[in-house]
């Protein structure tokens, strides 16, 4: 089953998991929902105890991408700046698919939405979602990390004094962490 921590593998199953397992009332996605907005979804049929998953094909990414585009550029105020923010983008959201080094190559240099719904056009909008090809690190670094909880950590769902006081110290500006 994959890891959490630091934009490594995600999936909807892995927040359900962790959930039951320590009792907290919920997680940190982070990086994981990068070029993946549709993981917000999986996570509230998982939460559901839905087996249903989000699997975009190509296509229904490529509405995702400008969509983003012009969400990015309402923000803004400025078309030209909301695409250049989008190019960090798409490299997440075209992970796994058949899209050619050219092409992602060419949506990375975009300046505008026309030029944009013109790249998107050339994709083939039927091509399925790409399973596991398409998660994976969302981070900066490709090798999964392990999450590490203090010994004992899970071993009872209330706070000793003592976990109380290692908390609170754990919260001081001065403590590094």
């Amino acid at each position: 089953m994959p890891v959490l921590g630091n934009g490594d593998i995600f999936a909807a199953e892995d927040a359900q998991d962790m959930m039951a397992r320590t009792g907290c009332d919920g997680v940190v996605i982070g990086r994981g929902c990068q070029g993946r907005p549709w993981l917000f979804g999986d996570l509230q049929y998982a939460l559901a105890g839905s087996p249903e998953r989000i699997r975009p094909a190509l296509g229904e990414v490529a509405d995702a991408v400008y969509l983003h585009a012009q969400y990015l550029a309402e923000y803004y105020g400025d078309e030209f700046l909301g695409v250049r923010d989008l190019r960090k983008h798409i490299a997440w959201y075209f992970k796994g698919y058949p899209v050619g080094g050219d092409l992602r190559a060419r949506l990375a240099k975009v300046s505008g939405f026309e030029e944009l719904s013109g790249l998107l056009g050339e994709l083939d909008r039927t091509s399925p979602y790409p399973g596991a090809d398409a998660e994976g690190s969302r981070g900066r670094t490709t090798r999964a990390k392990r999450p590490h909880l203090p010994d004992g950590w899970l071993d009872s769902r209330t706070f000793s004094r003592v976990a109380h006081a290692d908390i609170a110290e754990a919260e001081l500006d001065v403590s590094g962490g």
